[in-house]
């Protein structure tokens, strides 16, 4: 295998690492979801059911994540204009992730179709993608709301419309640190199962 051919490897394999976690991720936040409402009763906060809670949030799921659908429209939660903004530019990021995942998904499906291993991940590399994530790890456990924050202001840089007001924005009364604490924690243990499976792989 030419130098070449092993550096887009190592590219593909952490591109599909990632977008992995991050599909993972936004599977795993309904049941998630579901789950905090239940036991932080975060809908009595918005004075709505726990099914009008679900119901809002799969609209402002299928908004971020469905590339067509370019207003975003929740039944009975108020979405502010900075707000809005916001959710724009995460839906960017998100629909190129999806996108991104399901073309690095057809290249793995050929590559075993072909019953070779012109993809294989050298384990080096695979070792060192697993203990990536090593590095703030400590951080975000001990601390996860500053985590966040800094999480915010390198993915949005230049940007405070993440800062949501809740009186006009009462979403984020649902959308608890614990919520997106477990979410995060979902994507961080599929990206670890995707190198450990690299690693282990013959």
């Amino acid at each position: 295998m030419s130098k070449k051919s092993n550096i887009l490897t190592i590219i593909y394999h952490f591109i599909f690492g990632v977008t992995s976690s991050v599909v993972g991720a936004i599977i795993a936040s309904w049941p998630l979801l579901l789950v905090f409402v239940i036991v932080q009763k975060t809908n009595k906060t918005v004075n709505l059911s726990i099914g009008q809670v679900m119901h809002n949030y799969n609209q402002l799921m299928w908004y971020l994540i469905w590339p067509f659908k370019h207003k975003l429209k929740m039944s009975n939660l108020p979405t502010s204009p900075l707000a809005a903004q916001h959710f724009a530019d995460v839906k960017k990021l998100l629909v190129l992730a999806v996108l991104t995942f399901l073309c690095c998904l057809l290249i793995f499906l050929w590559n075993r179709s072909q019953k070779n291993k012109v993809m294989k991940l050298n384990k080096v590399w695979a070792l060192l993608f697993l203990l990536l994530p090593i590095a703030v790890l400590p951080f975000a456990l001990t601390n996860f709301d500053n985590f966040f924050v800094v999480f915010h202001h390198l993915l949005f840089a230049g940007s405070s419309t993440w800062l949501f007001d809740p009186g006009t924005d009462p979403i984020i009364n649902v959308l608890t640190e614990g919520f997106f604490a477990s979410c995060f924690a979902v994507a961080g243990i599929i990206y670890e199962l995707y190198f450990a499976n690299q690693l282990l792989e013959r």
